[in-house]
C-alpha cells in the first residue's frame, strides 16, 4: 500500500506529483480527471488511491477538462491534470470557460516537459495564463506544489476562474519532504440555472468580456501582495535574479549570495514589486524556463533586464548553464566544464522484450519501399528507429489518420502505386484517432489503418482506458469493441481484420492483402503489452551456437533480449561483402514470443529447456 493510500499526516517523502495529489484531496475536491501523459501521469494515479473523491481516466484531455468544468459548475471542487501538449487538446473548452468562470474551485495542473524528456515539442504553459486572463502558480519543490494546489482552489473560488498550476518534469518527479495535513471538505452545492452565464452564445459571451478585464486588475493586485512572490536579499548586488519554478533552485545553488526575486504567483506578473527589487541591484537577469515571457513584460514596463540574450531558449537552466552565462556578463572566466565521458555506447530507446508491436514493425520494415507509413504518438513511435525504420511521419496524437488521408489525396505520379498506411495505438485511437478514421471513410480514402491494441496506455506506464475493460481502480468497466467501432465509422466489414501479430506469416499476409485494396481497410492487433498483468510469458528461447550462421535475420525483429556476441563479414561468390553477426539470447529477459525463431533460417533458435535437456 502506498503512502497516499494510507493518508498519513505529518512529514512524508513525496514527489511533486504525489504532493499535488495529496493537496487536491486535502482541499476537498470531489472530482479528479486526467488523460495519462508524462510527466503528469502519476498525479491522478496517486489521487485515485484516496477516499471521498471520484477519479477516472478520460479518453482525452478536452473531455477530461469538460468533466471537471461540469463538476465545478455543479458546485464541487474539481481537478484535472495533463501534460503540456494535452493543454492544446483541451484549449477549446478552456478558452470559453474563462468567460463563464467557475463555481466550485477548478484547478488545472499542466506539466511542461522542459528538455524534451518524452515529448514531441517543448511548450511554455505560462502563455495560457496570458491568453486566457487567468492566474498561474509555479511551485519550486514538492512542498510548494502541495501548498499551492490547495491555495489554487481558494483563489479559483474567490475570483470564479480556473487556475493553472504550472509544473515541469523536474517538479513532477523529484522527491522532497512534505508536511501534510487532513482533508477538509467544502460545502456541497447544487447547480443553479443561469443561461446568460453558462450558455456561451455570442451575446452572452460578449456581455461577460468586461468582467475578464476587471478580473485582470484585481488579480494583479493580489499578485503584487502575494507571499508566493518574494524578494530575497543577498550580499552580492552585482547581479539580481527574477526566477520561478525549479530554475529558482538552480539559481540559489549557483549564486548563494545573490539577491533573488522568486515568483510563485507568476501571472499576473507583480511588476511593481519587481521594479522595487531591481532598484537594489546593478544588473537584473530573468532566468525562466523556457520562453522569455517575464523578460518581455519587464522590458515593456521600462526595466533594463538580461535574459535570453545570455541564457538558452530551450532546456533546463542548470547551475552550470546559468553560472557560465552570468560569468560572461560580469567579465569573469566561466567555471570548469567537464567534457562528456568518452567511450560510452549509445542507448537509443527501443521496444520491450515481447512487445506485440515488434512483429508489426518487422513486417512494415519489409514494405517501406512499397508504402508510405504515417505514425502516431505511443510506444509504436519507436518503429521510426533502428532496425525497422518503418515510420515516415509522426506529429501529434491522432495525426496518423488525417495525415494518411492527406498523403493519399496528394499522391504524385511517383507514389500512385504505393500503399498508404496509418499506424495508431488503442488508447491513441480513442483519444483522437476516431475522427480521423471517420474522415478517411467519409472521403473515400485509400488507406490501411493498423490499430495496435495492446490493452493499455503503454508508453505512460500501462494505464487503463475505455478499450481495456477496467477502470482506474482495476474494477470491471465497459470495453470498446474496436472492430464494431471501426465498422461504425465506415470501414466495410470485409475490410476489417483482427489479427495476432505474433502469428507473423498470417499477419503479414493480411497486411499485404489489405494494402492492395482500393478502399479504407483496418487491421486490429490483439496481444497485450508485455508489462501488464494480462501478458503471459512463455518458456524462453536460446541460440544453439554451432548452428548460428550469423545471418542477422533475428536482429531485424529488434528484440532487446537478443545480444550480438561477435561480428564479421563474408564475401559471396559474386564478390559482394555481407555483414555477419552471431548472437545469444538473454533467457532471463526472453518472453518466449518466438518471433526470432520464425526469422531464423538455419533453425538455430530453440526452446532453452530443450537445450538444457540435451
Amino acid at each position: 500500500m502506498t503512502v497516499a493510500a494510507k493518508a498519513e499526516t505529518g512529514t512524508l517523502l513525496l514527489s511533486g506529483n504525489e504532493a499535488i495529489a495529496r493537496g487536491v484531496w486535502e482541499a476537498g475536491a470531489r472530482v479528479g480527471t486526467a488523460y495519462p501523459g508524462t510527466p503528469s501521469t502519476e498525479i491522478l494515479e496517486n489521487l485515485s488511491r484516496y477516499p471521498d473523491i471520484h477519479t477516472h481516466w478520460s479518453v482525452n484531455e478536452k473531455v477530461s477538462l469538460e468533466v471537471a468544468i461540469g463538476a465545478s459548475v455543479a458546485g464541487a471542487r474539481a481537478f484535472v491534470a495533463m501534460k503540456h501538449v494535452g493543454m492544446n487538446v483541451a484549449s477549446d473548452a478552456f478558452m470559453s470557460q474563462t468567460l463563464s468562470g467557475v463555481v466550485g474551485g477548478l484547478v488545472i495542473a499542466v506539466a511542461d516537459d522542459v528538455g524534451f524528456s518524452s515529448s514531441q515539442n517543448e511548450q511554455d504553459t505560462r502563455y495560457w495564463g496570458r491568453f486566457a486572463h487567468l492566474p498561474i502558480l509555479e511551485p519550486s519543490d514538492s512542498q510548494e506544489a502541495y501548498a499551492m494546489v490547495k491555495e489554487a482552489f481558494d483563489l479559483s473560488e474567490q475570483f470564479e476562474v480556473p487556475v493553472i498550476l504550472r509544473l515541469t518534469t523536474r517538479i513532477c518527479h523529484v522527491k522532497a519532504l512534505v508536511t501534510v495535513d487532513e482533508r477538509h471538505d467544502g460545502p456541497v452545492r447544487t447547480f443553479e440555472k443561469d443561461p446568460q452565464r453558462w450558455v456561451m452564445v455570442p451575446a452572452h459571451a460578449r456581455a461577460r468580456l468586461p468582467g475578464v478585464f476587471d478580473r485582470d486588475v484585481r488579480l494583479a493586485e493580489v499578485s503584487e501582495a502575494s507571499p508566493w512572490n518574494r524578494a530575497e536579499d543577498g550580499s552580492d548586488n552585482r547581479v539580481g535574479f527574477v526566477t520561478s519554478g525549479p530554475a529558482y533552485m538552480n539559481i540559489r545553488e549557483a549564486f548563494a549570495d545573490a539577491p533573488v526575486f522568486k515568483l510563485g504567483f507568476s501571472h499576473p506578473l507583480p511588476v511593481e514589486a519587481i521594479r522595487r527589487f531591481a532598484a537594489g541591484v546593478d544588473r537584473l537577469v530573468v532566468a525562466e524556463e523556457t520562453e522569455p515571457l517575464v523578460e518581455q513584460e519587464l522590458r515593456a514596463a521600462g526595466l533594463a533586464v538580461h535574459g535570453k540574450d545570455i541564457l538558452p531558449r530551450a532546456g533546463e537552466l542548470t547551475p552550470r548553464i546559468v553560472g557560465n552565462a552570468v560569468s560572461g556578463l560580469l567579465g569573469e572566466p566561466p567555471g570548469e566544464i567537464k567534457p562528456p565521458a568518452g567511450g560510452l555506447f549509445p542507448r537509443p530507446p527501443t521496444m520491450c522484450t515481447g512487445c506485440p508491436h515488434l512483429p508489426v514493425y518487422y513486417c512494415l520494415s519489409r514494405l517501406t519501399k512499397k508504402a508510405t507509413i504515417a505514425g502516431d504518438i505511443g510506444c509504436y513511435t519507436l518503429g521510426a528507429g533502428h532496425p525497422w525504420n518503418a515510420l515516415d511521419t509522426t506529429t501529434c496524437m491522432g495525426a496518423s489518420m488525417g495525415m494518411a488521408l492527406g498523403l493519399d489525396l496528394a499522391r504524385g505520379e511517383a507514389d500512385k502505386n504505393k500503399a498508404v498506411i496509418g499506424v495508431i495505438g488503442d488508447s491513441t485511437f480513442l483519444h483522437m484517432g476516431m475522427q480521423g478514421l471517420l474522415e478517411i471513410c467519409y472521403n473515400r480514402g485509400n488507406v490501411t489503418v493498423l490499430i495496435l491494441d495492446n490493452s493499455a496506455t503503454g508508453m505512460t506506464g500501462g494505464q487503463e482506458h475505455a478499450g481495456t475493460g477496467r477502470d482506474i481502480h482495476g474494477a470491471d468497466a465497459p470495453r470498446v469493441d474496436f472492430a464494431k467501432l471501426v465498422e461504425a465509422l465506415g470501414v466495410r466489414p470485409e475490410r476489417i481484420k483482427v489479427a495476432d501479430a505474433f502469428e507473423m506469416p498470417t499477419f503479414f499476409k493480411a497486411l499485404k492483402d489489405e494494402i492492395a485494396q482500393p478502399e479504407p481497410s483496418a487491421i486490429i492487433t490483439n496481444q497485450p503489452c508485455a508489462l501488464i498483468d494480462r501478458f503471459e510469458r512463455k518458456p524462453p528461447l536460446k541460440v544453439v551456437e554451432e548452428d548460428c550462421t550469423g545471418c542477422t535475420n533475428c536482429l531485424q525483429v529488434g528484440c532487446p533480449a537478443i545480444h550480438v556476441t561477435r561480428r564479421g563479414t563474408e564475401v559471396r561468390p559474386s564478390g559482394r561483402e555481407v555483414d555477419k553477426a552471431w548472437v545469444r539470447i538473454d533467457t532471463a529477459a526472453c518472453t518466449g514470443c518466438d518471433l526470432c525463431e520464425k526469422t531464423c533460417g538455419p533453425g538455430a533458435i530453440v526452446p532453452a529447456e530443450a537445450v538444457a535437456v540435451a
